[in-house]
C-alpha cells in the first residue's frame, strides 16, 4: 500500500511538472488592488503549493485524535 502511495505521488508530480513546463507565457494577475505580471508557470506553482499546504492543514485537523 505504501508503494502505491509513492507511485501515485510521483505520477501527480510528473503531470504537474509537464503542465508547468508547457505554460511559460507572461500573464497579468490581479491581487486585490494590485496587478502583477509574472510567468504563468510561477502562478501555477504558487497555486499548486498553496493547495498542497491547504490540504495538509485540513488533513491534520481531520486526522487529529479527539482531545489533542
Amino acid at each position: 500500500m505504501k508503494k502505491l502511495k509513492v507511485i501515485a505521488i510521483i505520477i501527480i508530480l510528473l503531470l504537474a511538472l509537464i503542465v508547468f513546463l508547457q505554460n511559460t507565457q507572461t500573464v497579468e494577475t490581479k491581487l486585490l488592488f494590485m496587478t502583477i505580471a509574472m510567468p504563468r508557470v510561477l502562478l501555477l506553482m504558487l497555486t499548486f503549493i498553496m493547495g498542497f499546504i491547504g490540504g495538509l492543514i485540513t488533513a491534520s485537523y481531520i486526522l487529529r485524535k479527539p482531545g489533542q
